[in-house]
This record gives C-alpha cells, sequence and structure tokens, in this order.
C-alpha cells in the first residue's frame, strides 16, 4: 500500500504518494505475446483433419460416359464432330442422341477468337436439347504442366 507524504503516519522526509493510474506496458506485452502465440498457431488449426483411410479391394472400372464433341471455328461455324451443322439441327441431333444415351456429355471446343455470343448460342442450343452436362475442351498453357490426377 502506498502512502501519501501528508499521512501522519509518513514523516515529510520521504515523498510516497498514491498510484491513481495503472502500468498499462506490462498489459500491452502481455497481450501481444498472446497475439503472437496465436498468429503463429492459427494455420495450424484451419489444416484438414488428418485421418487414415480404410483400405479396399479395387472396384471396377467405369465406363466413361458417351461424349459428343462440338466445335465452333473462328467465323463462327459450328460442326457436330467432323460435320458442319446448323444449331436448330444441332439440337435435333443432340435430342435424338439424348433419348439413345440419357447420360450423354456434351464437350465444347471453341477457338479462342470466336464471340462470346456464338458461344452462348451454341450452348443455348446445347441446354435447349436437354443435355445436362457439357464441358469445354481447353489447351494447356505454354509452360505449365497438366495436374497430376488423383493426388491431392
Amino acid at each position: 500500500m502506498a502512502l501519501r507524504s501528508d499521512s501522519p503516519l509518513v514523516s515529510r522526509e520521504t515523498d510516497f504518494q498514491t498510484m491513481s493510474e495503472i502500468n498499462v506496458t506490462p498489459l500491452v506485452d502481455v497481450m501481444l505475446v498472446l497475439l503472437t502465440i496465436f498468429m503463429i498457431t492459427a494455420p495450424f488449426l484451419l489444416q484438414s483433419v488428418k485421418v487414415k483411410l480404410p483400405q479396399t479391394a479395387p472396384v471396377a472400372v467405369l465406363k466413361p460416359a458417351p461424349a459428343m464433341v462440338v466445335s465452333v471455328q473462328p467465323d463462327g461455324k459450328a460442326f457436330l464432330g467432323k460435320d458442319p451443322i446448323e444449331l436448330p439441327t444441332l439440337e435435333s441431333r443432340l435430342k435424338a442422341e439424348l433419348d439413345k444415351t440419357p447420360e450423354l456429355t456434351v464437350q465444347l471446343r471453341a477457338d479462342a477468337g470466336v464471340p462470346y455470343g456464338r458461344i452462348t448460342e451454341v450452348m443455348a442450343s446445347v441446354s435447349r436439347a436437354g443435355v445436362a452436362k457439357l464441358t469445354f475442351i481447353t489447351a494447356n498453357a505454354p509452360g505449365k504442366a497438366a495436374p497430376l490426377q488423383g493426388k491431392r
């Protein structure tokens, strides 16, 4: 307990006074240490849960779903496989193929110079035909390796 110098218990020769403010320096030091610890440990807590997966026997290889390739040249001409085709005809051909194979996938190969509007017209034709799976075929960027399949 600190005493004031004007107290009758204290002689006038000493300089004791009651402190009226809290020294925040140790508090700030402790808070900075806690913040540093939190910043260092947080990334470790956010990583995925470690699970040891059970071993199983290999399963039968799945047959890939049948796919039809629709190509669009820079001038906007559409092709089904290697045959040139108009969009209304494309719809009817895809509907007929979809009746035979309900799991039909359409792969769209469009030149980089094709206007976006033309690509959306082709996509709309595929959608109107009832095809649920539409994928895009792209080329790998130069100098970039293809990602490894099955390893993540």
